[in-house]
């Protein structure tokens, strides 16, 4: 019984359904003690890799994001708000305005939670298939100045440009050059068209 097992497993794994290769044990177990049907077998199978993947995908996202930090809008702290009311938070969590590619902008003075609110819509965005980028302007000038001599910045800047969903914080903290400007104009143009 056990080399069946054993072989099951290298057949799932041939097939790529690591996960579910791994599990294969104990899903016979959970099937064996409450006398599941194939069928229910199979569909048990089959949502377990579903299952997996989702979350490997949902880990990925969420490095590829490059968040400082994790914080959710069950986090935020709607009462030191004025201009933000529960409705709106509600509203920017339904994530529409990313889905119309409408484009957001949060200021205020230093401390009142732009970043932590860009962070948990972006969480939320992640959490629905979207792929999103967290960069500070200060990091975006740069590596748009050095995107025609690193390879490293050629790859975040397209990474960027994939991103369904762009967070640029600090934006208004940093005063640009010229050059700088039109680097950045350009990007945002770019982005708007896709």
């Amino acid at each position: 019984m056990n080399d069946s097992i054993d072989a099951l497993q290298s057949q799932f794994r041939q097939l790529r359904l690591v996960e579910t290769a791994s599990e294969l044990p104990e899903l016979f177990r959970k099937a064996e003690q409450a006398s599941w049907t194939y069928r229910e077998l199979v569909q048990e199978i089959v949502c377990f890799e579903l299952r997996k993947r989702e979350e490997k995908s949902v880990q990925k996202r969420l490095k590829w994001a490059k968040f400082p930090y994790h914080k959710t809008l069950t986090e935020f702290d709607l009462s030191d708000q004025t201009s933000l009311s529960k409705r709106q938070l509600t509203q920017l969590q339904e994530l529409t305005w990313l889905e119309q590619q409408y484009n957001l902008i949060f200021l205020g003075p230093s401390g009142v939670g732009k970043t932590h609110l860009s962070i948990a819509l972006g969480m939320e965005a992640i959490q629905k298939g979207f792929q999103v980028t967290f960069v500070t302007m200060g990091e975006l000038l740069s590596l748009l100045k050095t995107e025609e001599f690193t390879r490293k910045a050629q790859v975040q800047l397209n990474r960027i440009r994939a991103s369904d969903l762009v967070i640029i914080d600090d934006l208004m903290y940093m005063a640009m050059d010229q050059r700088e400007a039109t680097l950045f104009f350009h990007l945002i143009n770019h982005l708007d068209l896709q």
